[in-house]
Formats: structure tokens, C-alpha cells, sequence
């Protein structure tokens, strides 16, 4: 992976912290600096005017000595780290803050001129070289009868607006500082909180890439991240088993071709070289027809099922009579019962009782339970098929009187090829995909089965239909009613296929 993660967050953290410096030092101190610039001439020209209108007029008017004018105007000076001017209109300094009282040496600014103040109250420069640093001034005329009598002007250091801004910029300064720390420490969180956990996933999706489902990814969090772990630990889970399902499905697959075309193969090839006389090839041809038919029916289930399995299986619905179809499966077996000596037990609710779904199908499921409880049953045993209706459901048991089912395998027997204590049944004819088939069938219906056994006493297949009203020849709607006793399932824990 060329372009990772980290050394982007890396990358951006730097950027982040030279794009702040750069912002500090460039924009923010400049506007900063007009901000402080603006604020501190606004207030100079406030306290200008200040003294202009009070202690200068009153000095003016006589009211005041100069004395007590120029001990006002040095406090004020301190307070506003200034120099403080009182000025005639001829540009002499009557009062300096900063000096002594002399009336007879006053000091004279040549070249003085308000005009050269323009339409500002205030200029930065040597003021007519009096100064030799740089000073800002503010000026506000004394105007005593609508006439000006005089000027006071303030004189502040730019030193000191740098002053106030450098103290103002070291504060950006420690701020940009924290908010890198900050980052720091946000990187470093992020770091474990999302960039490791994410290299384990990474690492954990290398390893199901290469087909090693087996592997733990090895982050237990609270929160997405984990969730997003915990979900592709699952995930690998699932494919290994489905790789395991897979591998036993390709197994079982192979064994029961393998076994019917090995005697068949056998069979032809001792009739071809003469071991088999003609007058027993008779027998061993049944038995390749046998084997053939075996392999017809197998290779059918599985198409069976696959159809099932896909996503464009078409229902043809309707509403049709279960105790009809019931009936007339039954009657298909009527051979197979007679060599075993097996009889029906029907238990079925009033005349008709109608359920809506595939009818083909459904007897197919019909067929597949009674097979197998034919198949699983002693002789001179009796199987009992029942339908009953309550609340607004439809119900259908098969149940037999054969070996039964151990509970630790009742959830097995909806896979492909699974059969039940394989050393007694190894002489039972079967694909093994019966109940497999009608899993899928009652999964596409989205109704519901259950199975309820017990060793030695025999199994009870259930399944439940949602009810189906049907109109009668005089136009008013009815649903059969249970005419006969309901003969009530075992005690025992239902089991439910999967997806149900």
C-alpha cells in the first residue's frame, strides 16, 4: 500500500501547524496590529477632547492655575504612558507634561501648522523633528466663545502599540501552541482508536483474502470500529463454514455418483467379458436400470434445490383443498405401504380446508414427509396425518411410529444428504435430499415447520399455512370446520428450520 493512512494524517498534522504559523504571523498580526493601532488613537483623541473642554478651557478662563494644569496633565501622562502638550495657536508649548513650568522660555515648534493634519486628528512621524523616534499624535483644538485659543495635543510612543501588540501575538503564539498540542494528542488518539484497529482489519482482510477464514481479528471495542471487526470475524465465520458445508456437499455428491456408476460400470463390463452369463443378464440389467433411475432421481434434487436456492423462483398461487391433496398423495403410496404392510391414519378437518400457495409444490413436501416417514417406519406400523385450524392458521402434522430421531441430530436433518444413524439406514433408498427440498419449498411459502421426535417411538413433522377463505356456491364465505379430535404433538421443544 503505497499511500497510507498515518503519513496522510501525518502530513496533514504538518501542514496544519505550518498554515497556523503562517496565519499568525502574517494575517493575525497584521490586522492586530491596525486593531490595536485604531483602539489606542480612538482613545488618545477621547481623552484629547477631554482635556481640551475642561482643564485647558478652565486654564484659559482663568479658573485654574498653571500649576494646577500642568499637575492634572502629568497624571493623566502617566495614565496614558503620553506626553501631554498645552499649545498656543503660534505653535509655543505653554505646558509639557513631562517638564517643568517655564512661561518665559517657552519652547517653539517651528513650522506648526494644524492644516498639516488634513482631515485626520492625528500623525505619525518625528512631529517637525522634535522627537528622534516615532511618535503618534493626537491633537484637539481648544476652542473657548467659538474661537480657538489653543491646542492639546497627546504624543504616545509607537513603541508602545508594539509593545501591546508583541504581548498580544505571544498570546496567539501560546494559543496556536495548545491547539497543536491538542492536535497532538488527537493524532495520537486517533492513532489508536482508529488507525491500529483498522491495520488489524486490514491484516485480518489479507488473511480471508488468501483464504485463512480461520483468522481472529484481534480488536474488542464499543463502538463502529468494533462492530465493523465483530462483523467481519462473522463474516469469515460464515465463509469457513460455508467452505466446510461445501467440501462435505462435494463429498456427498461424489459418493453417491460414485457408488451407483461403479456397479453399473462393473456390471457392463463383466457382461461384456462373459463373467455374467446371458441367461443372468437379465437380473443385472434391473439392477443397472435400477442404478440409473437412482442417479435420475438424485441428479433432479439437486436441480430441485438449486432452482430453490436462487432468487427468481416463480410461485404459482392458489387456493386449493389440503385434504384433497393429502388424499391423493396417499393414495401414490399405496404399493409401497401394502409390501410393508403400513396403513394411513387420516385425521382431517371437516371436508375441505383450504390454504393459499403452490399446489405442485406443497405436495411435494406432502410427498417427501410421507416418504421418509414410510422409509423410517417398522412394518405393521401405522402413519397418522392430521389437519386441524386454529387461530386463523392452518395445520398439517405427519407422524410415524419408526426409529426416531435423536435430539442432537434433529437440527441436521435439513441438510443435503444427511441421514439419520447412517449404519441403519445405509439400506434405505434415499438421496437424502428430501427434507432438504421441502425446507426450501416451506421457506419460499414463508410459512413454518416443526419437528418433534423421540428414539424408538417415532417423529411428528408439523407445518403452519396462514388461512385461506374460500366462497361458496351461494356466494358467502366460509372456512371448513374441525369435525373430528385433535390428537395434540408431544410434549417436547419444537424445531425450527433455519431462516424461520
Amino acid at each position: 500500500m503505497k499511500k497510507r493512512l498515518y503519513l496522510k494524517l501525518l502530513i496533514g498534522y504538518v501542514i496544519f501547524g505550518i498554515l497556523g504559523f503562517i496565519l499568525v504571523s502574517t494575517f493575525s498580526s497584521h490586522y492586530t496590529y491596525e486593531y490595536i493601532e485604531d483602539t489606542e488613537v480612538d482613545r488618545l483623541y477621547k481623552e484629547a477632547n477631554m482635556i481640551a473642554s475642561t482643564y485647558a478651557s478652565n486654564y484659559f478662563n482663568e479658573d485654574i492655575t498653571v500649576d494646577d494644569l500642568h499637575d492634572s496633565l502629568a497624571t493623566l501622562s502617566t495614565y496614558l504612558s503620553s506626553e501631554i502638550w498645552v499649545m498656543n495657536t503660534d505653535g509655543d508649548i505653554l505646558i509639557n507634561s513631562n517638564a517643568s513650568v517655564d512661561m518665559d522660555h517657552l519652547t517653539h515648534i517651528d513650522g506648526f501648522n494644524v492644516a498639516d493634519f488634513g482631515s485626520k486628528y492625528y500623525t505619525t512621524g518625528s512631529f517637525y523633528n522634535y522627537y528622534d523616534d516615532t511618535h503618534r499624535t493626537v491633537f484637539s483644538p481648544i476652542t473657548i466663545n467659538y474661537k480657538v485659543r489653543g491646542y492639546v495635543l497627546i504624543h504616545q510612543p509607537l513603541s508602545v502599540i508594539t509593545h501591546h501588540h508583541a504581548h498580544l501575538l505571544n498570546i496567539m503564539y501560546l494559543t496556536l501552541l495548545l491547539i497543536f498540542i491538542c492536535a497532538t494528542l488527537l493524532l495520537i488518539i486517533i492513532s489508536f482508536e482508529v488507525y491500529i484497529p483498522i491495520r488489524k482489519m486490514i491484516k485480518g482482510a489479507d488473511a480471508f483474502a488468501e483464504g485463512n477464514f480461520s483468522y481472529k481479528i484481534p480488536v474488542h471495542k464499543n463502538d463502529e470500529i468494533g462492530y465493523l471487526a465483530a462483523s467481519l470475524n462473522y463474516m469469515a465465520n460464515e465463509l469457513n463454514t460455508l467452505e466446510d458445508d461445501q467440501r462435505k456437499f462435494i463429498s456427498n455428491v461424489s459418493h453417491d455418483f460414485r457408488s451407483p456408476l461403479t456397479s453399473i460400470k462393473g456390471y457392463v463390463e463383466a457382461m461384456l467379458d462373459g463373467t455374467i452369463p446371458p441367461e443372468m443378464q437379465e437380473k443385472y440389467l434391473n439392477i443397472i436400470v435400477f442404478e440409473t433411475d437412482r442417479l435420475s432421481k438424485l441428479t433432479q434434487s439437486l436441480l430441485e434445490l438449486n432452482k430453490y436456492g436462487s432468487h427468481g423462483t416463480m410461485l404459482d398461487v392458489s387456493e386449493f383443498d389440503i385434504n384433497q391433496l393429502i388424499k391423493m398423495t396417499c393414495l401414490t403410496f399405496e404399493g409401497t405401504c401394502k409390501a410393508k404392510r403400513i396403513s394411513f391414519h387420516l385425521i382431517l378437518a371437516g371436508k375441505t380446508l383450504y390454504v393459499k400457495a403452490d399446489m405442485s409444490k406443497i405436495q411435494q413436501v406432502v410427498y417427501n414427509l410421507i416418504d421418509n416417514a414410510i422409509k423410517f417406519s417398522h412394518h405393521d406400523s401405522e402413519i397418522t396425518i392430521e389437519t386441524t385450524k386454529k387461530s386463523e392458521k392452518v395445520f398439517v402434522s405427519v407422524k410415524d411410529t419408526g426409529m426416531g430421531i435423536p435430539k442432537k441430530e434433529l437440527n441436521k436433518i435439513w441438510e443435503r444428504f444427511y441421514k439419520v444413524d447412517k449404519s441403519h439406514s445405509r439400506h434405505i433408498p434415499g438421496t437424502g435430499l428430501g427434507l432438504a427440498i421441502a425446507k426450501e419449498i416451506i421457506r419460499i411459502h414463508k410459512a413454518k415447520v416443526q419437528v418433534q421426535s423421540e428414539v424408538g417411538k417415532g417423529t411428528t413433522f408439523m407445518i403452519t399455512f396462514p388461512p385461506a377463505k374460500v366462497k361458496s356456491k351461494m356466494g358467502k364465505e366460509h372456512v371448513a370446520e374441525v369435525v373430528e379430535p385433535v390428537v395434540p404433538l408431544p410434549d417436547e421443544d419444537p424445531v425450527e428450520p433455519e431462516g424461520k
